[in-house]
């Protein structure tokens, strides 16, 4: 049992900046693993996700980027910020001048890192725990960093996406090269070398690029 999820969250990070967005700052974790079991053996519970919240992924980098150097994508906008982990990217949105930014993430541990985070740089964001994967969006930009990871998961959000996009909304994805991620259907924008941990990636530099649907 973690009865303090953000004393947690502060006591087991560092507050960093990411190599890629050196003006914002987050709560970051020096050992996935050492943390990962941290948070098994204080919940109880074997076969947790891993603490995805506490790394700035180079997907989330790259497009965190990308909208603070071309502020006018979510300027006066309602922003989704899809598997939003830290809150990175909903953060990069609104230093860049969005109206709102919704973090959304399934890890209940990414609502309170997200909101740690937003106070951290001086903004205010919303959070939901909710899969926001095959809903109705009311924000006019989704935002989607590191998601293509997974085989199962992969088509059902691109599909998805490829309806908001039909509807008239922006779509970004922020991506290193991950196994599924459709780049036929993609084109891309910008990139980015971006510095990452050897440990969690398979090397000590990631390429990372900002795409939009076709």
């Amino acid at each position: 049992m973690i009865p303090d999820i953000p004393a947690f969250i502060r006591e087991n990070t560092r507050t960093l900046a990411p190599s890629h967005v050196p003006e914002l700052k987050l709560h970051l974790a020096d050992d996935a693993v050492s943390l990962w079991e941290l948070t098994e053996e204080q919940l109880g519970e074997l076969g947790l996700p891993p603490p995805f919240w506490a790394f700035a992924w180079a997907g989330g980098q790259a497009l965190a980027r990308y909208v603070l150097d071309n502020p006018a994508i979510v300027a006066g906008k309602r922003v989704l910020d899809v598997a939003s982990g830290s809150g990175l990217v909903a953060i990069a949105a609104m230093k860049a001048g969005a109206a709102s930014a919704l973090a959304a993430d399934i890890d209940a541990f990414a609502a309170h890192a997200a909101a740690l985070n937003a106070a951290l740089n001086g903004v205010s964001i919303e959070t939901s725990c909710a899969d926001p994967v095959g809903e109705p969006v009311e924000a006019e930009t989704i935002l989607v960093g590191d998601l293509f990871y997974d085989r199962d998961l992969a088509p059902r959000v691109l599909a998805w996406l490829q309806k908001l996009h039909a509807q008239g909304k922006t779509v970004l994805i922020g991506d290193p090269g991950r196994t599924y991620l459709p780049r036929d259907k993609l084109e891309q924008i910008a990139a980015y070398d971006i510095p990452v941990a050897r440990a969690l990636e398979d090397a000590e530099v990631k390429r990372a690029a900002v795409w939009r649907l076709r």
